[in-house]
């Protein structure tokens, strides 16, 4: 196992603005807009998500903005553009 509990707690700190050398408060992480960057295909979001690995590459970081959304996937608990 890779471990080092000096990093760990300081990666930690950081993230959570905590720190000493904390991360700027005005970087918000994005998990739709990293998925779609990382992950465009949605080859992650499928193979963790079986409710919704049918759909296509096009929505499946945001199922939720179909015109019909998957009755067996929850709506998101936080809007992204409202929050920033």
């Amino acid at each position: 196992v890779d471990y080092d509990s000096a990093l760990n707690s300081g990666n930690w700190q950081w993230v959570a603005g905590t720190g000493f050398d904390a991360s700027p408060f005005f970087r918000v992480f994005n998990p739709v807009l990293q998925g779609r960057k990382f992950d465009p295909k949605g080859n992650y979001v499928r193979r963790w998500i079986p409710e919704i690995k049918k759909l296509p590459s096009t929505v499946i970081h945001s199922p939720w903005e179909l015109p019909r959304p998957p009755k067996n996937y929850p709506s998101p608990i936080i809007d992204h553009s409202w929050a920033r």
